[in-house]
């Protein structure tokens, strides 16, 4: 576990906060129980999943995806968010999260998987009532009911709370009548259980509902044909006058908008653990296939194109890794500091990941676009046979890409990620005018030339960090001052300044773990860590010096211009480093 004393746990606040490598929790810290579990997990993948895709992808058999979920729920797979006393195993956050990692591997499974032990399940979980929960939960942890989640609708994508589908109060008050169409609803084709969200009369907000397939007026379309995850069950289901008992509403009336914001949060930062199983499955068969195929009368690992496409695909997804499970364990540090405060465990678990909802974007976009990197040049290692059908590249490529659609797009999700930051500060939850004032204030001052050089593990490497920090603010805080509320509406800028945001805490926690591991192992044990930590913060400074130009010439000109640019290439400075060097190093490690 990580430390929580003296620790801020305050979503977003590592922009403005010192965090120490002994306050996060890495990857090597998981026990042996949990390296178990996630043993588990990669058998049931080998034995039952990866042998099958194309069977699972052809949707020929519709009892099959059925079938191993039923072997998942007899394994506990399903119920691992669900606790103990409905059947489940009442897992930790990060527990949970090793197993979104290792199930993430499973293609169209995955997914299948993901959307009934998350969304189609978790709505029950926090904000079921007692007679709910014990009714529904021990059939979802036990796989014996499939879950579904229907919240998009035709004209509500991105702006959920906008759904049309209405709830009439039948005549003798006993039921809720829905009505409405509902698209892109995974695990449709065999759900028995639905998470509906819908209007009542003339309710600004969503009200959500549970609803069995039983309930009857529920009709569907067709498999959807889709570019990858072609085995999840994908159907636009249909309601006309579905009775509901009035039981079923879940939580209360209006509240529906909540629970999906809410659940989406979770979703987010599941959804970047299972991106990054995704990208060690690929990585480790690129690793091998470029051991096997050889040209010119050598294995093409050898070539030093070839090298820098595995280096980068080590090195983005082990920053993925570092970033999710530090997130996932502050999650995990705030639910408990609530319950200790004497919150109401539920309310507290809701909380802590609210708490992080800035973290759950940034790790959301982050994972999903490492995946999308990693796999394109998996299919350019694999030169023609990455394009074959009979190759595992092919599917990979097309399966990753709905990752930066899934769980709100990419970009809502960096819009998210600073108009949050920015909301929290005008709370007064995180300062962030008066670091931004600090950081004015020394652009216009004369740089100290005679600082002494920082001293310790990768400190250098930290002090770059704390610079790109300021880098941040000084572009933040100018265009908050410029446009003020204004500042929303100009959603290039907040891209801009969500990718700043988006890279520190990338090679932030990178930096962090890194240097853990060298406590507890010894530098010289550490080194395939060290030089992914430095490769990333070499490439993570240029994209943030990159971000900051593009932003900063959006709204400034002139002399302010002018000192402002100054002050970033000063906060973006970096020294030279020889980044072909340090990918051949990562590479023969690896090997």
């Amino acid at each position: 576990m990580s430390e929580i004393n003296n620790k801020k746990l305050i979503g977003g606040a590592f922009i403005v906060s010192p965090t120490h490598s002994s306050q996060v929790f890495i990857p090597e810290d998981f026990n042996e129980e949990q390296s178990m579990i996630a043993s588990t997990c990669k058998e049931f993948l080998d034995k039952e999943v990866l042998n099958r895709l194309d069977e699972i992808d052809s949707q020929k058999d519709p009892k099959l995806m059925p079938g191993l979920m039923d072997k998942a729920g007899e394994l506990g797979l399903l119920g691992t968010s669900v606790p103990a006393e409905y059947g489940g195993f009442g897992m930790d956050f990060n527990t949970s999260m090793l197993v979104a990692e290792v199930i993430g591997g499973g293609h169209s499974f995955a997914v299948a998987l993901s959307a009934h032990t998350g969304i189609g399940t978790l709505p029950i979980v926090y904000y079921g009532n007692s007679d709910q929960k014990a009714k529904y939960l021990p059939k979802l942890a036990s796989g014996e009911w499939k879950a579904s989640y229907c919240l998009t609708e035709p004209d509500s994508g991105s702006d959920a709370n906008s759904g049309k589908t209405k709830a009439v109060l039948s005549p003798d008050g006993k039921h809720y009548l829905l009505t409405g169409q509902k698209m892109w609803i995974t695990n449709g084709g065999f759900a028995e259980v639905f998470i509906v969200f819908a209007k009542i009369e003339q309710d600004k907000n969503l009200t959500g509902f549970i609803v069995e397939k039983s309930f009857g007026g529920i009709t569907m379309n067709e498999e959807e044909h889709k570019m990858g995850i072609k085995g999840s069950s994908t159907r636009q289901i249909f309601f006309n006058d579905c009775p509901v008992p009035v039981e079923n509403m879940l939580s209360s009336r209006e509240n529906g908008f909540k629970i999906a914001v809410n659940i989406l949060n979770i979703g987010r930062i599941k959804l970047a653990a299972a991106a990054i199983g995704a990208s060690k499955s690929v990585n480790s068969l690129s690793l091998q296939y470029s051991k096997e195929r050889k040209q010119f009368g050598v294995a093409i690992g050898s070539f030093g194109a070839i090298q820098f496409k595995l280096a980068e695909q080590f090195v983005r997804t082990f920053v993925s890794e570092s970033a999710t499970y530090r997130a996932g364990q502050d999650i995990e540090d705030k639910q408990k500091e609530l319950v200790a405060g004497g919150m109401d465990e539920l309310q507290a678990k809701l909380k802590g990941v609210e708490q992080f909802a800035i973290e759950c974007a940034i790790l959301k976009v982050h994972a999903s676009e490492t995946l999308d990197y990693v796999v394109d040049e998996g299919v350019q290692i694999y030169g023609g046979m990455g394009y074959s059908a009979d190759a595992p590249m092919e599917r990979a490529y097309r399966d990753s890409r709905i990752n930066r659609i899934f769980e709100g797009t990419n970009e809502i999700n960096r819009l998210l990620t600073v108009g949050t930051l920015l909301k929290k500060a005008m709370k007064g939850e995180i300062d962030l005018i008066g670091p931004a004032m600090k950081i004015q204030q020394e652009v216009m001052s004369i740089p100290d030339f005679g600082a002494s050089e920082p001293e310790g593990f990768l400190a250098k490497e930290a002090r770059q960090i704390d610079q790109l920090k300021k880098a941040f603010l000084l572009v933040s805080g100018a265009a908050v001052q410029k446009l003020m509320t204004r500042i929303e509406e100009e959603q290039e800028i907040m891209m801009f300044l969500a990718d700043m945001l988006i890279e520190i805490y990338a090679i932030e926690s990178a930096l962090l773990r890194t240097q853990k591991l060298a406590e507890a192992k010894g530098e010289n044990d550490t080194k395939l860590e060290v030089a992914a930590t430095r490769l990333y913060l070499n490439t993570a400074t240029e994209k943030i010096g990159f971000c900051g130009r593009q932003a900063l010439q959006s709204f400034a000109e002139g002399d302010e211009l002018k000192m402002m640019m100054l002050g970033l290439k000063r906060f973006t400075k970096q020294e030279t480093l020889n980044v072909t060097a340090l990918r051949r190093e990562i590479v023969s490690r690896l090997s």
